[in-house]
């Protein structure tokens, strides 16, 4: 009898993450009790409303959080412990190992450079790439990300380009270090419909074409099933679900995911008003004791608000709820009438 094939070890190994920062002159939790995997290959959804803590995440793992940060918990990376991560490895890490893709990409260009000189500082000073190579690398970036005539393009500057074109300068950017992991921060959030649906389409191709693992961050839950392979919601902190991204838009587990689903607005279908969540999103210092999301929640119980709720197995899916399998019934029906199943 033949052994099962092993499964690959995860490229990234997020454990018990909590993140504390200085609010208000108090230290207080934005991240609390994260747990996620991402292999090769791999992508990985992070949903939720404003506020819930997924840009967060990503910064904790790009170790990009503000100064007074206190962080506890694990972040493994290929097997290297990026907590413990000296300056030089730091270094390693950023270059060779992850690439950031931010939301605003005005924010994090430098207005008076060259789109030359930040396509390829890195490839120039931290790999020693020759400066007439890294602008031929450059070009040939540009165009699999649909920017034609990149050489007069790296002569231009941030202000010349449109809010698409300078976010398909900032998906090269991350190319370039042929990284193994790419964050993708909401990377379409600034940009209209059409540009939306041109960049997720190159971002995803090219990810597929190199083998690349993504962990992408967004508050639009169709996308994420239309381009990751599973899906994590988070709620005031903390994970609250995570199952196959098919399996998550069609048969939620927390009655969050639910009330998230329920809310999309449908082109197939009329009402007087779109369906909310009552109350309104929490950050995790201002989260309720026992679960998060119970002063929002119509199946709550006294119990809910008095035990701290963990991430636990459901069949091949992870849940944060009490009560998820005696109300996972209902909120399958919830989901089929909010047309979640089309």
């Amino acid at each position: 009898m033949s052994a099962a094939p092993a499964v690959a070890d995860p490229l990234l190994d997020v454990s018990g993450l909590h993140v504390e920062l200085m609010i208000d002159g108090v230290l207080r939790p934005v991240i609390h009790d994260v747990s996620l995997q991402i292999r090769a290959g791999e992508a990985v959804g992070l949903v939720g409303e404003s506020g819930s803590g997924k840009s967060m995440t990503a910064r904790a793992i790009a170790r990009l959080l503000p100064a007074g940060a206190v962080v506890d918990g694990s972040i493994s990376f290929g097997g290297r412990k990026v907590l413990e991560l000296g300056p030089r490895e730091l270094r390693g890490y950023r270059t060779d190992g992850i690439a950031m893709i931010f939301q605003d990409p005005r924010a994090h260009t430098n207005p008076v450079r060259r789109i030359g000189d930040f396509l390829t500082e890195t490839l120039r000073t931290s790999k020693g790439v020759r400066e007439d190579e890294a602008k031929r690398r450059a070009v040939a970036t540009l165009a699999e990300v649909g920017i034609e005539d990149g050489a007069r393009r790296l002569r231009q500057f941030p202000h010349e380009l449109s809010g698409g074109m300078l976010q398909r300068v900032m998906i090269a950017a991350a190319l370039l270090s042929e990284p193994q992991l790419l964050l993708a921060d909401e990377p379409t959030t600034a940009l209209d419909v059409t540009t939306q649906s041109e960049v997720m389409a190159i971002l995803d191709d090219l990810r597929r074409e190199r083998g690349l693992a993504m962990l992408f961050i967004t508050h639009d839950l169709e996308l994420a099933g239309a381009i990751c392979d599973r899906t994590c919601v988070m709620y005031a902190g903390s994970i609250v679900e995570q199952q196959s991204s098919a399996g998550l838009n069609t048969d939620p587990l927390h009655p969050y995911t639910a009330a998230l689903l329920a809310a999309r607005p449908r082109l197939d279908a009329t009402a007087e008003r779109l369906a909310a969540i009552a109350g309104r999103p929490r950050s995790a210092f201002e989260a309720p004791e026992g679960c998060a999301f119970a002063d929002r929640c119509p199946y709550r119980e006294p119990q809910c608000t008095a035990e701290q709720q963990v991430l636990r197995p459901l069949g091949t899916s992870l849940v944060r709820c009490r009560r998820a399998e005696e109300v996972h019934p209902e909120l399958r029906a919830l989901s089929e009438k909010a047309g979640a199943r089309g």
